[in-house]
């Protein structure tokens, strides 16, 4: 009986269609990036401007093609998705903080914001189909080196908009995330606002060491939302390591109850 079950959730809710549309779209961003290195990237390139407008243009075009991205696996009902309060994001020298439960969550972010950057894994730079975006949109490797601490304080200090995950890497399923200091570090460095963004996927897929290929009984849902802001100000009335450590438990503990909350 158990087993006929199974099969009857797996039926009514597409079980096979989702499995084969997950690899279709994991194909599709590959392809994707290919395209972006090898056409696109070079052709904006050569338009008009300099380095700024460059790395506009090409942040445009990363923050596109994701919502494109969105858009197949929303369309060929891999997952849905709700996002709250986009609106508020992309403003000069805000550093947007986000938990990470799934592979795809940078994914929904850029997607949100036209000209942003981000703190990415060092493993980027060599990936063959990323490489030539993370380079172009000019984003921060995430090397654990105190010259990225400062790099990082600067782009906010410039007046550009920071996407990090304080974890550092995928949240384990089943456990609360943890976070280290360095976005706390940067944001009192740098940052005029810290904006919280809580993202919750039901069930959980493409978490930390699960193969792609292990979907979900039911289709995901994948829900952002954007929190209140915080003023670093409120926490440098200490010397830097204080003030670090207690701006990164607030932030732990209010994406505790926000986690919660959704």
């Amino acid at each position: 009986m158990a087993v006929a079950a199974q099969l009857m959730e797996r039926r009514r809710d597409a079980w096979l269609w989702r499995l084969l549309a997950t690899g279709a779209s994991f194909a599709v961003f590959g392809i994707g990036g290919v395209i972006l290195r090898v056409l696109i990237l070079p052709l904006f390139a050569l338009l008009p401007g300099g380095p700024l407008a460059r790395r506009r243009r090409a942040r445009a075009a990363i923050s596109r093609a994701f919502h494109l991205h969105v858009q197949f696996m929303y369309r060929t009902r891999v997952l849905d998705f709700h996002i709250d309060g986009a609106e508020r994001l992309g403003r000069p020298g805000q550093l947007v903080v986000a938990n990470h439960p799934s592979l795809i969550d940078v994914v929904f972010l850029i997607s949100q914001m036209r000209d942003t950057n981000c703190v990415v894994k060092a493993s980027l730079w060599n990936n063959p189909c990323m490489h030539g975006a993370v380079r172009a949109a000019q984003y921060i490797s995430n090397n654990g080196s105190p010259e990225m601490l400062e790099q990082a304080a600067n782009v906010l200090r410039g007046g550009e908009t920071l996407v990090m995950f304080p974890e550092g890497t995928r949240t384990t399923p089943g456990q609360a995330p943890v976070f280290h200091r360095g976005a706390a570090a940067i944001a009192l460095r740098g940052a005029r606002t810290i904006t919280p963004v809580y993202i919750s996927v039901a069930p959980t897929t493409l978490t930390k060491a699960e193969p792609w290929y292990h979907i979900p009984w039911r289709r995901v849902m994948v829900h952002l939302r954007v929190g209140d802001d915080i003023d670093p100000a409120t926490f440098d009335n200490a010397p830097m390591p204080i003030a670090s450590r207690r701006l990164n438990q607030h932030l732990h503990q209010l994406f505790l109850q926000g986690l919660d909350a959704s």
